[in-house]
């Protein structure tokens, strides 16, 4: 009489699948990439067809870098430091029309911003670190606060007390709209270089 030979009892073995996947689904973290906080435009298609905005260059602190990783400061090669950069564009945005080669007011004020295709990333975050540090640090000494409190403040605006601080900083007009509102524009890159 030939053997049989025994079988495993494998009728578990989905359930023990289904328990194991679910574990790792359950204990597994995933890494959030947060990105650039940036407000982007709206589409073509939602702005009026002929849209004409004049703007006067004594209100543009003008910033480009090449695909060489070069920059340019309203027409002039830039060698300092990003927290110089940071400096000049608060000089710029506070000026109030003190000084006539610059801007009128800080609502009027606008930081243009354009590189090139071949500019590296790293460039790229440095120079916008350099333009939003200079309107955060605006904020935080209109609210009395520290930047590191600010960027704090910003991120928790449900609190009562965060909120009064963070319209302190911002300052309000009548309209509602900030007193100094972060205008930066990011100009669509050159193809120079890619």
């Amino acid at each position: 009489m030939p053997r049989s030979t025994p079988d495993i009892p494998n009728a578990s073995m989905a359930d023990i699948a289904f328990l194991l996947l679910t574990f790792f689904l359950v204990t597994t973290t995933v890494a959030n990439d947060k990105g650039l906080s940036i407000i982007l435009p709206p589409p073509p298609e939602a702005l009026p067809p002929d849209v004409d905005v004049k703007i006067q260059e004594r209100n543009l602190f003008k910033i480009q870098v090449n695909s060489f990783d070069n920059i340019l400061v309203e027409g002039n090669p830039y060698t300092g430091s990003m927290r110089e950069l940071s400096d000049q564009i608060k000089e710029f945005v506070l000026n109030n029309g003190q000084n006539p080669e610059s801007s009128d007011n800080p609502e009027k004020a606008i930081v243009s911003y354009k590189t090139d295709r071949g500019t590296t990333h790293k460039r790229f975050v440095e120079v916008l670190d350099a333009v939003q540090r200079a309107y955060y640090e605006i904020y935080a000494e209109r609210a009395g606060v520290t930047t590191k409190k600010w960027l704090e403040i910003s991120g928790d605006l449900a609190d009562p007390d965060n909120r009064k601080l963070y319209d302190l900083g911002r300052g309000r007009t009548a309209e509602g709209k900030p007193e100094i509102p972060m205008n930066v524009s990011i100009a669509e890159p050159s193809k120079v270089g890619g």
